[in-house]
């Protein structure tokens, strides 16, 4: 995939002289939509832990086509034929308490984003790329696989549309499927913990795949096929940035004591499979997973090296989204068929899991809406888990339950966006609060502040163990 990036970076150099040959080229973003609309529900919002989809990133929705303006300031990329557009910004974070094993700062970056795109007679070349300054990690190696170093490669795909009733993508993107709202259960695409827990804007938890989508459009049903030819993992939390609760220090440990693990990292072998059957039926949409590959973040461990590792996982799920009572619900499950551990008897792989999602969105006053979810995880083997867990080791509850609460207000004419997301666990008896006030100065100038504020009774609950990471973020954005 990366020498497949190199050809799109070829690709855009050569346009001038396929410039002839392609149709007018339409703004930004606007077949995309159009295919969208065939294929997709309205568009969902985040999710954390196993069950949704969040927000895609700006420039991916589409815009009504409309004659070239005279006055673009985009005029070089206008004469190529591309649509150019982009955002610098500003963040910066500190947090409120002392952490021995991490940097008083959480974030501190200056950030660029550039996103070309160009039609070609054979389907759309689309390249999105970061550039970044991150004193904090003081790290400059690129590493496109965790999103280390000054360059952060978000998109280099090509769009095909070879029939009308199939779609093929090719290349790195970003993909994303549910009903859950900062939950996951069935979708499985690399996600970027540390960027979300951290204060990056929520666009940052999806991380980039490598991969091959082909959606097939029917009457009946919409298909979508998704190969990784080489396993694609989270970006998540292993002590670089972030404290985290080890269990063979029985504590607390960060930058003393960061995660090695062994991805499966080879070509077509180390491969995963994503499938998902969806459509209409009156107002609702219903949706049937597979999943077919790795646990995205570490799940097992090696006993001889120690290093920490991500065994082999298949998914089966379902949803169900539809208007109810003047508003949105929506209900998802999945079974997390752990198969390096089918007994559940072996303490070095993850145990298999039932997991459950329900929610509801609407608008609760004018300018105010409202979501509220309900998950839960459900261990499958429990005594056999029990049995073999070493001891010392925290033990989990069967089942764990996570609430959720989101609060967006709007005012100022639609300018200044006041929002709240709570999770609290009843079962761990912690949780985490993102409060966040975004106000835009201009159609181009954006100022954010929030925080991101983990609380809990024990040190190795999941938010608990995140509590020295409490943070405070702040950014100013401008959008080109």
């Amino acid at each position: 995939m990366r020498n497949f990036s190199l050809f799109l970076l070829l690709l855009f150099a050569s346009s001038e002289a396929a410039t002839a040959l392609a149709p007018p080229p339409l703004p930004d973003g606007l077949q995309e939509q159009e295919k969208e609309k065939k294929k997709e529900a309205p568009a969902l919002p985040a999710g954390l832990f196993g069950a949704a989809p969040p927000s895609l990133p700006p420039g991916l929705g589409g815009t009504e086509k409309k004659d070239k303006d005279p006055a673009d300031t985009n005029g070089w990329a206008n004469n190529f034929g591309i649509n150019f557009t982009g955002f610098s910004e500003m963040r910066a974070g500190l947090r409120l308490q002392s952490d021995p094993y991490e940097k008083a700062a959480s974030i501190g970056e200056a950030r660029l984003q550039l996103s070309f795109e160009k039609e070609f007679t054979l389907g759309t070349a689309t390249i999105t790329a970061d550039a970044l300054f991150d004193p904090v990690l003081n790290s400059h190696h690129i590493n496109l696989e965790t999103g280390n170093g000054w360059l952060d490669l978000r998109e280099a795909s090509f769009l095909m549309r070879p029939a009308s009733f199939v779609d093929v993508k090719i290349g790195r993107q970003i993909l994303t499927w549910g009903t859950g709202d900062l939950l996951f259960i069935n979708d499985l695409f690399p996600k970027d913990w540390n960027a979300f827990f951290i204060g990056r804007d929520t666009e940052y938890l999806k991380a980039p795949s490598d991969a091959v989508k082909l959606a097939l459009f029917s009457d009946a049903a919409n298909l979508d096929v998704i190969y990784t030819p080489r396993f694609d993992t989270d970006r998540f939390i292993d002590g670089q940035r972030l404290s985290y609760f080890n269990p063979a220090l029985g504590g607390l440990a960060g930058q003393n004591a960061v995660i090695n693990s062994a991805r499966p990292d080879t070509w077509f072998v180390d491969d995963e499979w994503a499938l998902r059957l969806y459509r209409g039926i009156g107002t609702a949409e219903i949706a049937l997973y597979f999943y077919d590959g790795f646990w995205k973040s570490p799940a097992g461990q090696n006993p001889v090296s120690g290093l920490a590792t991500f065994p082999r996982l298949r998914t089966y799920g379902a949803s169900i989204r539809r208007p109810l009572f003047g508003g949105i619900a929506h209900l998802e499950a999945g079974f997390y068929d752990s198969l390096d551990d089918p007994s559940g008897d072996n303490p070095f792989v993850a145990n298999s899991e039932f997991r459950l999602l329900a929610g509801f969105e609407r608008e609760l006053a004018p300018e105010l809406t409202g979501t509220f979810q309900y998950y839960q995880e459900r261990l499958a083997h429990y005594d056999a888990y029990l049995a073999s867990l070493p001891s010392g080791l925290p033990v989990r509850d069967k089942t764990r339950h996570v609430l959720t609460t989101r609060l967006t207000k709007l005012a100022m004419n639609q300018t200044l966006t006041w929002s709240l997301f709570v999770y609290y666990s009843p079962s761990d008896k912690d949780g985490y609060v993102r409060p966040k006030i975004s106000y835009k100065l201009t159609d181009a100038w954006q100022a954010d502040i929030g925080a991101n504020l983990f609380f809990g009774a024990e040190p190795d609950t999941f938010f608990r163990q995140f509590e020295n990471n409490t943070n405070l973020f702040t950014s100013l954005r401008y959008s080109f």
